[in-house]
């Protein structure tokens, strides 16, 4: 067989663009407008060479007949996803999370006796959220944190983001928003590298999920605070409102809900009550 090296010249049609495009929507729901054509194809072109391709039908044609393309399909979500992110990303979001959404959380648990908490980083990237997550949490019950029941989900469509959140090992740009004390405490370094200390890590359970399985992300229940920040940008807005719903359900009553500082629901959901933060937002399920 030969080995096709496509180069930038290997151009995606109009009609196979609307064809990837509907195949990676019905699988995933995330969404390409007609003005993204040429960043999926750039995006693309490293999966027909991986696949010794020479053009873009071809490549649909694997993805739509192939028994074998399972494996395929993954890698073509780790293509099409974007996987940037931080450390105490947005901190006017992480101060809410902190100083209000959290303790008002944990006392009303607390006096109903109950010291569990469950929380689920939706769509948490190479794990710099949830790892935040769980160093707020220990910073705000210290010794204490022993006494509670706390787990933190974290999910990605992305095998290759989920790896790396495994490793759970940043350089010191991913870092830079963490105060120095926080890196020192929680945080083990070597050379130029840091690795998150087993204590936060054993608070977090990274797993593989495609908003787009209905039947597991209805299994996701029982959460007091869901993080899930940039990730509606990829989707439309059926497939927008059909998940913020989802994630509704998926929050405890009186629970929190956190997307990205630049998203709305605004003509997504009027189920939750919008919460006014110093500086951010957060949906409030009553």
């Amino acid at each position: 067989m030969a080995d096709y090296l496509p180069s930038a010249a290997v151009q995606m049609t109009d009609e196979t663009f609307r064809l990837l495009r509907d195949f990676i929507y019905e699988h995933s729901g995330i969404y390409f407008s007609d003005n993204k054509k040429s960043q999926l194809e750039n995006r693309l072109s490293l999966r027909l060479r991986a696949n010794n391709l020479p053009d873009f039908d071809k490549y649909y044609y694997m993805l739509k007949y192939d028994p074998q393309a399972s494996k395929e399909l993954r890698a073509l979500f780790d293509s099409v996803t974007t996987n940037e992110t931080s450390f105490f990303r947005s901190p006017p979001q992480i101060q809410a999370f902190q100083e209000k959404a959290l303790p008002e959380i944990m006392e009303r648990r607390a006096e109903k006796g109950e010291k569990i908490l469950r929380l689920w980083s939706a769509g948490c990237s190479t794990g710099d959220e949830p790892y935040t997550m769980g160093i707020v949490i220990k910073e705000i019950l210290s010794e204490k944190i022993k006494e509670w029941d706390i787990k933190i989900f974290a999910s990605d469509i992305s095998e290759k983001a989920l790896k790396s959140a495994r490793a759970s090992t940043y350089n010191e740009y991913t870092l830079r928003s963490v105060p120095p004390e926080i890196k020192t405490k929680y945080f083990t370094q070597s050379g130029s590298q840091f690795t998150v200390c087993d204590e936060i890590r054993m608070l977090v359970e990274l797993q593989y999920l495609n908003f787009n399985d209905t039947k597991r992300v209805k299994l996701m229940r029982g959460f007091d605070i869901i993080f899930c920040r940039n990730v509606l940008i990829y989707f439309d807005d059926d497939a927008k409102k059909r998940f913020v719903a989802q994630l509704y359900d998926n929050l405890n009553p009186g629970g929190y809900l956190f997307i990205g500082h630049s998203e709305s629901l605004h003509n997504i959901s009027r189920a939750f009550k919008l919460v006014h933060f110093p500086g951010a937002l957060g949906y409030k399920k009553e």
